[in-house]
């Protein structure tokens, strides 16, 4: 069975993809800040999982991490880029220290994994590389402006890197989650608060509809269908609102663009 190297193994989709994982019978490399979080597994499945400490947002740390794996596996097929948050604040509340942070983890982070795992997979001429991003890669939600951002670099980074490693018989895919039940939503990571926006703020809590939350049980099944798919998809939506969604968004971008373009044109030249 294929080897997996996980990152964001604790909790939330991590978690619940580790454990369907080990339950398939794949060898598992998880990472996590604690991996105390991972005892009960390692417990439960031995030699099949080894359990990693690993702050994403260093790059050494990343690259023993790697090594590590393959000295122990013997080789790295999956790369899950999942470590992540989600920085909740309108954009001018964001500290520079805040906003760095984000991208430390959520686009460097991956980064840093990502560079790791290329030498191996294009020597083995194999491998797939997930990057989970979401549905706030391609479109975006009010006061999680950083978060957006974010995920909006991870898209351009990984549509970049499927058409540089194709040749080395390494897939790439994107999975766009909707939202969903996690913590990352109510992870204390929050900007100090400008009143100004607080009306704002309140309407967006008013028209939450827990209905356009998945349940992160229910992605278990895509999950190991991508896993084990012989031609995966660069991207792959999860949750039923996302792809609604993302029409909506474009419809009303192609809609300007054709609308200003005699504009565009005209600036040719």
């Amino acid at each position: 069975m294929k080897t997996i190297l996980i990152s964001g193994a604790s909790k939330g989709f991590g978690r619940a993809w580790a454990e369907a994982f080990l339950a398939k019978g794949y060898k598992v490399a998880a990472t996590a800040r604690n991996i105390d979080t991972l005892a009960d597994l390692k417990a439960q499945y031995g030699d099949a999982i080894l359990p990693l400490k690993l702050d994403v947002n260093n790059r050494a740390e990343s690259l023993a991490v790697v090594e590590k794996v393959q000295q122990h596996f013997g080789t790295i097929d999956i790369l899950i880029n999942n470590a992540g948050y989600a920085l909740n604040g309108a954009v001018e509340e964001a500290s520079e220290q805040e906003a760095r942070a984000q991208f430390e983890t959520n686009f460097f982070g991956t980064l840093w994994l990502t560079q790791a795992v290329l030498p191996i997979m294009r020597k083995q001429q194999s491998g797939h590389i997930i990057q989970v991003s979401s549905i706030l890669g391609i479109t975006t939600l009010p006061v999680l402006g950083l978060y957006n951002a974010s995920k909006f670099a991870v898209e351009g980074l990984t549509e970049t890197l499927s058409q540089e490693v194709k040749q080395f018989g390494i897939n790439v895919t994107l999975v766009e989650p909707n939202g969903y039940f996690t913590d990352i939503w109510g992870n204390g990571f929050n900007s100090e608060k400008i009143e100004a926006y607080d009306g704002l703020k309140k309407a967006i809590a008013e028209g939450h509809d827990p209905d356009t939350f998945g349940q992160t049980s229910a992605t278990v099944p895509a999950i190991i269908k991508l896993v084990e798919a012989e031609n995966p998809p660069l991207r792959l939506f999860l949750g039923k609102v996302a792809l609604p969604l993302a029409k909506q968004v474009y419809q009303q971008k192609l809609a300007t663009w054709e609308e200003w373009n005699d504009v565009s044109v005209a600036a040719h030249g």
